[in-house]
């Protein structure tokens, strides 16, 4: 797959590159490369802005169909805008979740009702989503999922219980996607449902989670009798499953160009610092930037691989490795980057605990082989779905 090469992609990116130019500027400017993993509670209400801003300009679901609200970008332009997106030091997007899972979820598999509903809210970067998966028993084990959720007849409602963990954002989100089990007495995979729940509610209680970068992004999210409409189930009662996976099938699309454009940012800063402080002047500290380096360039390769078949959430079996290959990739990042600098990495930028970029780096990279599905799940999947060999023993 050929990235950028015609004349008329060429142009684009440099549309994309002046459009980032002019507009992430002003009181924007403070949000140049901030908002990303381990600094995702950066100016909230002001990236928020930003996203409205990107609405004005037509770049939020630009890679969606026309139909949908979209501007049907190609895979390519869609490449570019991630590309140059990153490159310019735009911030970690508010809105990723409803525009990069919700929105081509509601494309596949919701009611034209249910589009007309959400997807233009999303575009207009007015509503902010986040992601109801993840339990204190069910985090790499998603089917282990205890959230319950009954339908009340008399309200058509369904009233939703349990607890949701690692939520990302939820203090700053207007709605959840919830996987909750809709079947009484139904085990693993079965008898889940996909919901769609607004968070401004009494049954619902959000409580941070401090990590060791003095960051609260993160939640637990409290559901007792919470409710939702009758009309915001996608699909029908027990598809949660089939739903919940062609999601995180939308999570490796073109926006993982964008991921590895921040990588590279990161591996720039690390390569600037090794220059200025003479750490660049070691052999093995140049090997293993190098080596950095050249596993960037495969994890684009993969990603380009991932992209050349259709985007309809399935899991290609060049997909199945991509969360390992990426988390161990900038876990190793992070320890170089540290190395770097030496001596002052164990130095604080300010009091109480202002972490430098690096340092957050290194210490939210502790948990990229954790969050999203372990290490261990992944080489799970990898053997079972993409290698065909025999399932785990459970």
């Amino acid at each position: 797959m050929n990235i950028g090469v015609s004349a008329a992609d060429e142009h684009f990116r440099q549309q994309v590159a002046q459009w980032m130019q002019e507009h992430l500027s002003g009181q924007y400017s403070e949000l140049r490369f901030r908002g990303g993993p381990g600094d995702e509670d950066f100016a909230p209400g002001l990236r928020k802005q930003w996203e409205r801003e990107l609405a004005a300009g037509r770049w939020i679901g630009a890679g969606w169909a026309v139909e949908h609200g979209g501007r049907g970008l190609s895979i390519n332009q869609q490449v570019i805008f991630y590309e140059e997106y990153a490159r310019a030091g735009g911030p970690g997007r508010m809105g990723h979740i409803g525009e990069g899972l919700v929105g081509p979820t509601l494309a596949t598999f919701g009611t034209p009702e249910q589009q007309q509903r959400f997807l233009p809210a999303i575009l207009a970067g007015q509503d902010f989503w986040c992601q109801g998966y993840s339990e204190p028993g069910a985090g790499s084990d998603l089917a282990n999922i205890k959230t319950r959720a009954s339908f009340d007849s008399d309200s058509g409602q369904w009233l939703i219980s349990g607890q949701k963990i690692w939520t990302s954002l939820a203090h700053e989100s207007d709605w959840c996607f919830v996987l909750a089990r809709t079947e009484p007495g139904s085990v693993g995979h079965r008898g889940l449902s996909f919901l769609l729940v607004p968070m401004a509610q009494a049954g619902i209680e959000v409580q941070p989670i401090r990590q060791l970068t003095g960051t609260s992004e993160f939640n637990e999210v409290f559901f007792d009798q919470a409710r939702t409409a009758a009309e915001n189930m996608i699909g029908l009662p027990g598809d949660g499953w089939k739903i919940a996976m062609a999601l995180l099938g939308f999570e490796r699309g073109v926006s993982t160009l964008g991921q590895q454009m921040q990588f590279q940012n990161e591996l720039d800063e690390v390569v600037r610092i090794a220059k200025a402080n003479g750490a660049a002047q070691d052999p093995i500290m140049r090997q293993r930037i190098a080596q950095a380096w050249s596993g960037l360039r495969v994890l684009r390769y993969n990603s380009l691989r991932m992209l050349s078949g259709v985007q309809d959430g399935s899991l290609r079996p060049e997909a199945t490795i991509y969360k390992l290959a990426w988390s161990t990739w900038h876990l190793e990042l992070g320890k170089l980057a540290m190395d770097v600098l030496g001596p002052d990495a164990e130095l604080l930028a300010a009091a109480p605990y202002q972490l430098t970029r690096l340092q957050a780096l290194f210490l939210f990279t502790r948990a990229d082989t954790i969050y999203g599905g372990s290490s261990e799940i992944q080489r799970n999947i990898i053997a079972e779905r993409a290698l065909g060999m025999p399932r785990e023993a459970r």
